[in-house]
């Protein structure tokens, strides 16, 4: 009985720790938000033009890096409207494509990051608002 409570007992403060590790690699990321918000036209089937109007966040490991993408937030805000202005209709009112224009704005912004600053600092994109008409 003694040992089935020391397994437990070692069980439980092994995963505390883990925890405790786990929180600690997660205070480390900061984010970076689009000020104002990203509003843009998309092609439009209808006669009258349809727009999409979103907040973008990005997701870096270490809050210094903040800086480099203040540095280049104009560069970054052009690639993002470039793509949201290329997208259909129908794929801006999916879910899926959603995802599909989040994933290539995420990958957009690490290559030109990478051609800028040598270092891909981009962990994730993050669409908080997303309207379209």
């Amino acid at each position: 009985m003694n040992k089935i409570i020391a397994a437990l007992l070692i069980t439980l403060c092994s995963s505390f720790t883990v925890l405790a590790s786990d929180k600690k690699e997660l205070a480390e990321y900061a984010y970076y938000g689009f000020e104002p918000e990203i509003v843009t036209n998309y092609i439009s089937t209808r006669k009258k033009l349809g727009y999409v109007r979103i907040s973008v966040e990005l997701m870096v490991k270490k809050p210094e890096q903040l800086v480099s993408l203040e540095r280049h937030d104009p560069l970054l805000r052009a690639a993002i409207v470039e793509i949201l202005g290329n997208q259909t209709e129908d794929k801006v009112k999916s879910l899926t494509g959603k995802e599909q224009i989040r994933r290539e704005c995420y990958e957009k912004i690490n290559q030109l990051l990478q051609q800028e600053t040598g270092e891909t600092l981009v962990v994730n994109l993050l669409f908080t608002k997303y309207l379209y008409d």
